[in-house]
């Protein structure tokens, strides 16, 4: 089982900052209080994203949501009533060829699965939309990285000629 490198703003910490449940506990916690086919399915799904990358992070936000991230968040899990949600932070910006999504399908940034009770998760499809989901990051990171290094060039030339129209006049 993966453990989180990092710390959550909801997971429990001490004043000495040594931590008490990281997030992959909470979320083994979670799991196993959901003594139902939806803490079978948020397992299974749990596995097919870690599987999926060596370097995801799980995360414990939002009052109680598992999260993993990657250079951003993946997705979101959360167990309902009738169903287990597994929602994509990106998903209108991913390619789903297997047609995994079928919720928030109107949405213009998040995507969901939703999965019901008896329902199959096709693990390869679902690593593969986490694989595109973590590119998505890198590409949106890399964005931001270009674009201020354009601002911070951008920048010194317009102070430059702020000082040269001040010495004209």
């Amino acid at each position: 089982m993966k453990k989180a490198t990092t710390t959550s703003k909801t997971a429990k910490t001490t004043k000495d900052g040594s931590g008490g449940d990281s997030p992959s506990r909470l979320i083994d916690a979670k799991i196993r209080k959901l003594d139902d086919w939806r803490g079978e399915t948020l397992a299974a799904v749990r596995k097919s994203i870690l599987d999926a990358d060596k370097e995801i992070i799980e995360e414990w936000k939002w009052m109680g949501s598992p999260v993993w991230e990657r250079d951003g968040i993946i997705a979101v899990g959360n167990a309902h009533k009738d169903k287990v949600k597994l929602t994509f932070a990106h998903g209108a910006s991913l390619p789903d060829p297997d047609k995994l999504f079928n919720a928030g399908l109107d949405g213009k940034v998040w995507r969901a699965i939703d999965v019901f009770e008896g329902d199959k998760i096709d693990g390869r499809a679902l690593k593969n939309l986490v694989r595109a989901a973590i590119e998505f990051n890198r590409a949106k990171n890399a964005r931001k990285r270009v674009s201020a290094r354009a601002t911070k060039k951008a920048v010194p030339a317009a102070k430059k000629a702020k000082v040269w129209k001040s010495m004209k006049a």
